[in-house]
């Protein structure tokens, strides 16, 4: 317990250094609800600056923790000017919750909820509408991942946003690559974005993500479509074809390319992709080893250690 000669210590400390309330519009939400919590002036920055809150991206560690209440309690703090809302992976999140969200923020221009898995379709048809009745302002919606979407919901969704760009913007979308599908940066890039990100895939007619192959020398013909139609490689995004690809340990694929790159595991000369590197174990002779390899030198499983 603290004496009460350091209370007062605590309470007569020096404010902290101005450039601190600089960088707060330029943290994450995690980060700059942690800011508040350090110190009364940096509570008073965050809670009385609405700029840290016109862009809101909601990504690990508060998504799966984040319910409806709590998303209106922060998105508040924008007093109505909020312009951006990415929730990822928010599976808490529902209809009525992000009704009451953009009711009170009517001039959002971004809206991404992918995976959201609570939101329905005819939620997102609700929340579309009412932006579109009331600015005209919303110019990109990022849906993948909402369960049940079917071709009519897309034709909606797809009339009403277009309505609100003009026909150079709609020229210039921008392609959307697999191996940036997870990338939190994709969201924060200020750069022109498709007007949505699901559209009719043209192998398999359904709603997917249709992804562009990166390659300028691809050999494919027709190389865009859904993961179901095409297969690609985990780390540079391209079309792999049926005679070259080449599986990691983790499951996922590379193209021959790629593969050669990366770094093997020393027993069963499987790489893992850029999105399990953190999975690489050291052997004793300090070797790399995935961990399948890893857990039968052991005799044991990852999951008996949780």
């Amino acid at each position: 317990m603290a004496t009460i000669a350091q209370v007062v210590e605590q309470d007569h400390a020096p404010p902290p250094h101005h450039a601190m309330f600089l960088v707060i519009p330029y943290l994450r939400v995690y980060e700059v609800l942690t800011m508040s919590l350090v110190c009364t002036s940096l509570r008073d920055a965050v809670n009385n600056d609405v700029l840290p809150w016109l862009r809101i991206i909601i990504e690990t560690p508060l998504n799966y923790r984040l319910t409806n209440e709590t998303l209106l309690k922060i998105t508040s703090k924008s007093n109505g000017r909020l312009q951006k809302l990415a929730l990822m992976n928010c599976i808490h999140i529902t209809n009525q919750g992000l009704q009451r969200v953009i009711e009170q923020n009517p001039f959002i221009k971004e809206l991404h909820i992918p995976a959201c898995t609570s939101i329905t379709p005819e939620g997102v048809l609700k929340a579309v509408e009412t932006l579109c009745q009331r600015n005209n302002c919303l110019t990109t919606l990022s849906i993948n991942g909402i369960y049940n979407l079917q071709k009519e919901h897309l034709d909606i969704l797809t009339s009403k946003l277009r309505e609100n760009l003009s026909l150079k913007n709609m020229q210039m979308q921008q392609p959307i690559y697999y191996h940036n599908r997870s990338s939190v940066s994709a969201f924060e890039c200020r750069e022109n974005h498709r007007i949505i990100d699901l559209e009719i895939c043209p192998k398999c007619t359904e709603v997917k993500m249709v992804y562009d192959c990166p390659k300028v020398d691809c050999k494919m013909k027709e190389c865009r479509g859904c993961v179901f139609c095409i297969s690609r490689c985990e780390n540079c995004g391209g079309c792999v074809g049926s005679e070259e690809p080449e599986e990691c340990a983790c499951g996922d694929i590379m193209c021959l390319e790629c593969w050669l790159k990366v770094p093997k595991c020393s027993c069963c000369n499987k790489p893992y992709c850029k999105q399990h590197t953190n999975w690489w174990c050291t052997s004793t002779d300090s070797s790399l080893m995935c961990r399948v390899c890893d857990e039968n030198s052991h005799g044991y499983t990852y999951t008996d250690e949780l």
